[in-house]
């Protein structure tokens, strides 16, 4: 087995935290699942908050369903594949840089996750497991969803990019073809698999 299909085996984590834009992460969540992959997943409260406010999907922090989440038809399909992890289990495998995985995402990312992560405060899970990510040097992409800018934003940004993370911002292109709002979603999770390397056909590739 080639180091490619090892990290093809590898599970990978997936956090949603309270900037907007939750249907970024739940189309990512989707496209990775029906690529076979495993997700270890951790929702903060507002994250909880934006997918209830912005997608009508109530999530129970405390008792999990996927089906809260998920369309039937996928969770059904796919529910051996996700692991789900409260935001306060710090004995969570992903807490930790001996359990191997092939890479993390915060998507969104709200502006204190991006703090937390910057400054390596780990004051929960998902911050946790993010520095567990930079550590091991391992892939970590931050997507963060908010304008403008301020310089504390700013700052953070280059503090984590220069620790080792990906900033890549929600910010779709429109060079693609755009029809609709999914095409501008699935541009950005396009951007998000291209870090991570895993084929996809989401979106018209420039020149193509």
């Amino acid at each position: 087995m080639n180091v490619r299909q090892q990290q093809d085996d590898l599970p990978l984590v997936l956090a949603m935290t309270g900037a907007s834009g939750a249907v970024y992460s739940l189309r990512l969540l989707e496209v990775l699942l029906s690529a076979g992959r495993e997700i270890h997943l951790s929702i903060s409260p507002s994250g909880a908050a934006v997918l209830l406010q912005e997608l009508q999907k109530k999530v129970a922090l405390d008792r999990f369903d996927p089906l809260s989440l998920l369309s039937p038809a996928i969770a059904d399909k796919a529910v051996s594949q996700i692991h789900y992890h409260h935001y306060q289990d710090f004995f969570a495998p992903i807490a930790s840089g001996s359990f191997l995985t092939a890479g993390m995402v915060v998507c969104p990312c709200s502006g204190s996750t991006l703090s937390g992560i910057a400054h390596g405060t780990s004051s929960n899970l998902i911050q946790r497991a993010a520095d567990v990510n930079l550590k091991e040097r391992r892939p970590l992409i931050l997507v963060p969803r908010e304008t403008p800018l301020s310089l504390i934003h700013l700052d953070n940004m280059r503090a984590a990019a220069l620790a080792g993370a990906v900033i890549l911002p929600a910010m779709p292109g429109w060079y693609h073809g755009v029809q609709s709002v999914a095409d501008l979603v699935d541009f950005v999770v396009a951007r998000i698999l291209d870090q991570l390397r895993i084929p996809h056909e989401l979106m018209q590739r420039w020149g193509e």
